[in-house]
């Protein structure tokens, strides 16, 4: 069983990303995604993101990504992944790190390399849009 992939953050992070994510490579299996919307309690997402724990519980491991570091998803999913033993969360989630996550897991298996080829991925395609002026040269035949 290949390893499970959770998305949460705040409003609807989890469910916004997860939409683009299935429009460029497909609808996901061992799938989940909590959004921590504004009527939540903590205690509300404490069970949802447990919930989504406990459905992929069969997988190798799951490797949790959220929006910001220190945020509350992050903070409840290390609360109630980490016990687990099997589960990674990193904060800073963006899509071309799922692109690549979700591609790579059908072939990399441990949550460890999976987990640092998200990180990886995730600040290699933070990129910035640069033109460059480019001189028009005159051909030597005049043209």
């Amino acid at each position: 069983m290949m390893i499970g992939l959770l998305v949460t953050g705040h409003a609807n992070f989890g469910s916004g990303l997860t939409s683009s994510l299935n429009l460029i490579a497909g609808e996901q299996e061992h799938y989940k995604y909590v959004d921590f919307l504004p009527e939540y309690s903590l205690e509300d997402l404490s069970r949802e993101i447990t919930k989504a724990l406990d459905e992929l519980k069969d997988c190798e491991g799951v490797l949790v990504f959220s929006d910001l570091p220190g945020g509350t998803p992050f903070k409840t999913a290390v609360e109630v992944g980490f016990p687990r033993g099997n589960v990674n969360v990193i904060a800073g989630a963006n899509l071309p790190m799922m692109v690549e996550i979700a591609m790579s897991r059908k072939f990399i298996d441990d949550l460890e390399m999976l987990t640092q080829a998200a990180l990886d991925t995730g600040k290699e395609q933070i990129v910035r849009y640069e033109f460059k002026k480019v001189e028009q040269q005159e051909s030597e035949d005049g043209i």
